[in-house]
């Protein structure tokens, strides 16, 4: 089954100047239920481009992309605001969690927006922070943890309202080698429970630990 497709998507940014670029040339793309997928290629290789539109931060200029069965290119901007708390995941290279708030209370943020009741909140935050393996620091403060458990709370926020897929963007890049080991370890677990996974990144040693292999250069999957 696929949770994503790209038809023939083009993104073309200041399209008919001298100044144009484009971004993605005619890319054909499917992610199925269950994948671990890395995008990868050189900087300008249209991979973060790539990573925008089928997540539904960005719309192509032209083509199609289908995301758990619905057509995004139809939606206006408050239902693809709705779509994107309801179906995806993100997690960036930087956790950008809430300073003032807990670990905990990172994690419960989404299903506030989604208007969950408080009691299956807090069940289903606490659930995500054990499988996430920091049980142990819910009541912790962002400026508390690590670079590693920052990122592993975002992950573990990412996965609040049971998305269909998580695009994570470079999740290793500001960790050293052991933080990085360990979110990669937490990505892998929830693969295994069979959650889509997308990475962009240019580490080939990340791409090594993901199931398939997108490579990307000009803008177009190679």
């Amino acid at each position: 089954m696929d949770v994503v497709r790209c038809e023939n998507v083009w993104k073309v940014f200041n399209p008919g100047t001298p100044a144009e670029v484009k971004a993605l040339q005619g890319v054909n793309l499917k992610i199925e239920k269950g994948d671990f997928i890395s995008i990868m290629g050189p900087s300008g290789s249209g991979k973060s481009t790539l990573l925008n539109c089928i997540s539904s931060l960005d719309k192509p200029t032209r083509g199609k992309i289908i995301i758990d069965g619905e057509d995004i290119s139809k939606l206006d901007e408050n239902e693809l605001a709705d779509f994107r708390r309801n179906k995806i995941g993100f997690v960036f290279q930087v956790s950008n969690l809430i300073p003032s708030l807990t670990a905990l209370q990172n994690v419960e943020l989404p299903m506030v927006f989604k208007g969950l009741p408080q009691e299956e909140r807090m069940k289903r935050a606490k659930d995500l922070m054990k499988k996430v393996e920091l049980e142990k620091r819910m009541d912790s403060k962002p400026s508390q943890l690590s670079g590693g458990e920052s990122q592993r709370v975002a992950i573990a926020r990412a996965l609040a309202n049971d998305p269909v897929v998580i695009f994570a963007d470079e999740p290793t890049g500001n960790l050293d080698s052991k933080s990085g080991k360990n979110v990669m370890e937490i990505l892998k677990k929830l693969n295994a429970d069979n959650k889509t996974i997308v990475i962009i990144t240019h580490d080939k040693s990340i791409g090594d630990q993901t199931n398939k292999i997108i490579k990307m250069y000009d803008g177009k999957v190679c």
